[in-house]
């Protein structure tokens, strides 16, 4: 019997092999990753350890997955068991697991069991970027710009400057002209009548040399008030440190609270100056700023070779990640220096008053070098007193007191004068 012809088979085999097409792409797809989102990943739950292109706490991980295919034979699956549950993978002998926890002193990988295999993917498509190459400068870039800014202030003056020669020759020129005229036309020129000078006439008047004598002493003695008011006075101070620091990039850019480093100014009578082990705690992971970061004065080559003086204070060897024992001291510059008979305490200002930082010091958050903001003298610290209200509400310490000097003053708030600011034992004893 002849056999009949299926007019299904092709259907389903075409099924099959668009079902099987489509698990292909869709698993392929699915492993390339968004690096966009792996960025976000990698800068939120990876960066504090490892850096795409330097080895630090943890190995560097540009091209982290063709390497380990290549050089150990590794898959996509142990990439998976080793992010999710290093200490698992170590403790089952894995082979390579346990030649990396040895390499790195024990250290063991943060578990990261919350990732889905989509944000795996994510983290080693940004992983599997190629390194951007260093823009280029074009020659005569920077001098073409400079030049089409506007004529420069050199040659402004310059031109004004051979304006007046010529003025003053021309002048020159048309005198000696009418002179030679009247000359030859036998017109007498009237020569200048020559009046008593002016100092003459002065010291021969009495009464405006003693005007005059008044006056200079007083000035005299107005400029010498001045000058011996600022003795002592540094506003405006600006040293030099040995290593720069920008509380702009710092305090202002990156949001630190000025508390985090001068953490004894809420206890302690001094602000303190930070312990070079707060600048590690971030800078074992940040050893050079983003590209973004410099201006017309510092450039980003500036600021990286300030992170080296850290380490080389420090003693931290960056290639190995570990601290040599090596270490140097850093002196110090002091900025704000008040004389040994004043005494200020920190902690009372900060804390009890709840004072900002800025109040004294000014706007540090916008300082790339530190600078005394505030005269720092009596008078000023007295005007403060005078002008800021107490902080008692929820002060137990102050009730009593506040009350009865409420009465006494009939006001509502009371200023640091009010409760006995001015009194010279408050910061002279």
């Amino acid at each position: 019997m002849k056999q009949g012809f299926n007019f299904y088979a092709p259907s389903k085999l075409l099924s099959t092999g668009l079902l099987f097409l489509t698990i292909i792409f869709t698993s392929l797809f699915a492993q390339e990753g968004d690096p966009v989102k792996g960025k976000s990943l990698f800068n939120a739950n990876c960066a504090a350890c490892h850096q795409l292109d330097k080895k630090m706490t943890g190995p560097a991980l540009r091209n982290v997955e063709t390497r380990l295919s290549e050089t150990e034979g590794l898959d996509r699956v142990w990439l998976n068991s080793w992010i999710r549950n290093s200490a698992a993978l170590i403790k089952s002998g894995d082979a390579y697991a346990n030649k990396i926890y040895a390499e790195y002193n024990g250290s063991a990988m943060t578990a990261f069991p919350q990732f889905s295999d989509e944000d795996i993917d994510n983290i080693l498509a940004y992983t599997a970027k190629e390194k951007a190459a260093p823009p280029v400068p074009v020659p005569g870039t920077q001098a073409t710009v400079e030049s089409t800014g506007g004529v420069s202030q050199e040659i402004v003056l310059g031109a004004l400057a051979i304006l007046f020669g010529l003025l003053a020759l021309g002048l020159f020129l048309v005198n000696k002209t009418l002179r030679r005229f009247a000359s030859a036309n036998n017109v007498e020129v009237a020569e200048a009548v020559k009046r008593k000078s002016l100092w003459k006439a002065l010291v021969q008047n009495q009464f405006l040399m003693l005007v005059a004598a008044i006056f200079f002493l007083l000035s005299s003695a107005y400029f010498v008030y001045g000058y011996l008011s600022q003795v002592g006075v540094d506003q405006g101070y600006q040293p030099i440190q040995p290593i720069h620091y920008s509380h702009k990039i710092h305090a202002g850019d990156n949001g630190i609270d000025c508390k985090y480093c001068h953490s004894s100014a809420r206890v302690s009578k001094h602000s303190g100056i930070p312990a070079l082990n707060v600048c590690m705690n971030c800078h074992k992971s940040i050893y050079e700023v983003s590209e973004s970061t410099g201006n017309d004065e510092y450039s980003k080559e500036f600021y990286d070779g300030e992170i080296k003086k850290l380490y080389d204070a420090v003693g931290w060897d960056d290639a190995d990640q570990k601290y040599t024992g090596k270490t140097k001291p850093v002196k110090w510059v002091r900025i704000h220096n008040l004389p040994d008979f004043a005494y200020f305490n920190h902690s009372q200002h900060v804390t009890v008053a709840g004072l900002e930082c800025q109040t004294c010091h000014g706007p540090v958050e916008e300082m790339e070098v530190m600078y005394q903001f505030s005269p720092l003298t009596m008078g000023w610290c007295i005007n403060c007193h005078r002008e800021t209200n107490v902080k008692v509400q929820d002060n137990g310490y102050y009730e009593k007191i506040h009350v009865a000097l409420s009465k006494k003053y009939g006001v509502e708030q009371l200023t640091a004068a009010q409760m006995g600011g001015l009194e010279c034992g408050k910061c002279h004893y």
